[in-house]
C-alpha cells in the first residue's frame, strides 16, 4: 500500500496545513478542512495526526476535532490569539464564563456571560448556532478535551484546580435547566434500585447486566442499540474527581459519535462518575475485554462470547430483570437518570 507524502515545508503554513488534514481525511472527515486550516495550528495539525497513527478510534477523533476547533474559534474571538498550551488558569475561567452566565442577570448587566463581539464572531463562523448560555455538559465536555489534547502533547494544566471546580459549579447553579424524562415509563432512581437488587451476586452475568443498567442510567438515558453498539475504544480515562468528602471519584468519558439526539454536526460525548465506573471497570476486567466490543454475549456454561449483544439482548435483560423486582410498566427504552453522573 502506497502511503502519501507528507506535504513539503516549503509550502505556505495554511497550504500546509490543508495538504496535513487532506492526509488523514479518510480516517477523519472533516467537512470544512479549508476553514480548519486557517484555524488550526501547526501543532494542531500534528497533534491529529500523532493520534490517527496512534490508532485513536474515529468517533473519538471527530469529537476532539470538533472541540479543538470551538476552542481555539474561541480563542481567537476572545483574546486574540491562538490557546497557548497549557492554558493558564484564567483563561480556563474565561472560557466557563462566557459559557455558563444567568440570562436574568444578562438582561440587567450586558457585560455578564459571552461578550457579544466574541458571540457574533463565533456566529458568523457557525461556530455558535443557539442563543444563551451553553448546556453544562457541553462545557464539561470541551473542558475534557481540552485536558486531554493538554495531556498528549505532555503538558499539565489547571483543569483540577479548586477555583476552576467551584466555577463551574456556581455557573450550573445560575443556569437551571429543568431535566425532562425521555419517556413516559423511564426509570427512575428508586426503579433502578430494585433493577440492581436482581443482579446481587458475583456470576459473570450478574456483573455484566450490573453494569449495562448503571451505564445505561448514569449516562442519562441510552438507547439499546448505543449499549449494544459500545466497544472499548469509545472509552477514555478521566481525572478522577474530589468529592465533597474528600473522597476522589473514577471518571470516563464516552465518545458516542454522531447520535439521533446529538444532530449532524455534533459528536456527542457523555461522563460516568463513580459507581458507574467502578460496575463498568469491574465487568472489563472480569470478562477480560481489552478491546472491540464491551457488552457481550455469555453462553449456557458462562463463557463470555466475542460476539457483541444485540438490542434486541439489552431489550429482554431489562424485561428480565423488571421481572426478577417484581415490576411492571418498566420501559426498555431510554434509561433515564433523575441525577446525571451520580447514582444514590
Amino acid at each position: 500500500m502506497s502511503q502519501k507524502r507528507k506535504p513539503s515545508a516549503s509550502l505556505p503554513s495554511v497550504d500546509r496545513r490543508a495538504a496535513e488534514l487532506d492526509t488523514i481525511a479518510a480516517v477523519l472527515p472533516i467537512d470544512r478542512r479549508d476553514e480548519l486550516a486557517e484555524l488550526l495550528t501547526d501543532q494542531d495539525v500534528e497533534t491529529l495526526r500523532h493520534l490517527v497513527n496512534e490508532g485513536t478510534g474515529d468517533n473519538t477523533l471527530r469529537a476532539l476535532t470538533s472541540d479543538l476547533a470551538y476552542l481555539q474559534a474561541w480563542s481567537l474571538a476572545a483574546t486574540g490569539a491562538s490557546l497557548p498550551w497549557p492554558a493558564p488558569e484564567a483563561l480556563l475561567l474565561k472560557f466557563v464564563a462566557h459559557h455558563l452566565w444567568d440570562p436574568n442577570k444578562r438582561n440587567t448587566d450586558p457585560d455578564h456571560g459571552m461578550p457579544v463581539s466574541v458571540e457574533q464572531n463565533l456566529r458568523a463562523q457557525r461556530f455558535l448556532k443557539s442563543f444563551g448560555p451553553h448546556a453544562p455538559d457541553t462545557v464539561r465536555r470541551r473542558l475534557a478535551s481540552w485536558s486531554t489534547l493538554t495531556r498528549w502533547r505532555g503538558l499539565t494544566g489547571a483543569f483540577a484546580s479548586p477555583a476552576l471546580k467551584s466555577a463551574i459549579r456556581l455557573a450550573v447553579r445560575a443556569t437551571p435547566r429543568p431535566r425532562k424524562r425521555k419517556s413516559a415509563k423511564a426509570v427512575t432512581g428508586d426503579v433502578l434500585a430494585r433493577l440492581l437488587a436482581t443482579c446481587g451476586t458475583d456470576s459473570l452475568r450478574d456483573i455484566r447486566d450490573r453494569a449495562i443498567l448503571m451505564v445505561a442510567f448514569a449516562s442519562g438515558g441510552r438507547r439499546r442499540s448505543e449499549i449494544a453498539g459500545l466497544r472499548k475504544e469509545q472509552l477514555t480515562n478521566e481525572p478522577p474527581i474530589t468529592a465533597e468528602d474528600g473522597t476522589t471519584l473514577p471518571s470516563l468519558a464516552i465518545h458516542l459519535g454522531r447520535t439521533k439526539t446529538s444532530g449532524a454536526d455534533h459528536d456527542e460525548v457523555v461522563y460516568l462518575t463513580g459507581r458507574p465506573v467502578e460496575e463498568l471497570n469491574t465487568w472489563l476486567e472480569v470478562a477480560r475485554i481489552d478491546t472491540g466490543s464491551i457488552f457481550r454475549a455469555i453462553d449456557r456454561w458462562g463463557n463470555v462470547s466475542k460476539r457483541t449483544i444485540d438490542p434486541q439482548s439489552v431489550n429482554d435483560i431489562v424485561k428480565q430483570r423488571a421481572k426478577l423486582a417484581g415490576g411492571r410498566n418498566i420501559s426498555s427504552g431510554p434509561l433515564t437518570a433523575a441525577y446525571l453522573h451520580i447514582i444514590p
